[in-house]
């Protein structure tokens, strides 16, 4: 092995509900190093899905970023000469990080005819994923069958 193991940097839990996994989804909503204001967007969110009934609103986001990750992916490998799509298993944190990427990604494509702010739009979305159903889960089920799908090639995983 070539140099030395990177070690991750802790996040600081968010000051609100104390809770790291939230720090990284504010972080990946930031857009031009607007922290605050992407903190007021997910606080929203969250404070829209305990308007909509939801008692414990850190459960559902907890839920719905379980629910969006990946448990398997298929990954390029080249064998002599020809590409092969191996399936890999995803492991925590990168499975996190597609999981939060894919919210907010969706989040931000939802129709503006229904819902006017962010705000709303990443509540609906975290309701839709934490109850199984919407885009992001939609994402998650495509690449799991791919991963499915490419079973034949799992031996020439390295």
């Amino acid at each position: 092995m070539r140099g030395k193991r990177v070690t991750k940097k802790l996040l600081a839990a968010d000051p609100i509900y104390g809770n790291r996994l939230l720090t990284r989804l504010v972080n990946r909503v930031m857009v031009r190093g607007k922290k605050r204001t992407a903190e007021a967007q997910v606080y929203r969110a969250l404070e829209i899905l305990k308007e909509k009934g939801e008692e414990d609103p850190i459960k559902v986001f907890e839920t719905a970023i379980n629910n969006i990750g990946p448990k398997m992916e298929v990954r390029a490998r080249r064998v002599g000469g020809a590409s092969y799509q191996v399936p890999t298993e995803v492991r925590g944190d990168r499975r996190v990080s597609l999981a939060l990427r894919w919210l907010v990604a969706f989040a931000q494509k939802r129709s503006n005819k229904e819902f006017h702010t962010f705000a709303e739009k990443l509540a609906v979305e975290l309701l839709d994923a934490a109850q199984g159903v919407g885009e992001a889960i939609k994402k998650r089920d495509t690449i799991h069958r791919s991963a499915e799908a490419n079973r034949a090639f799992a031996h020439f995983k390295w």
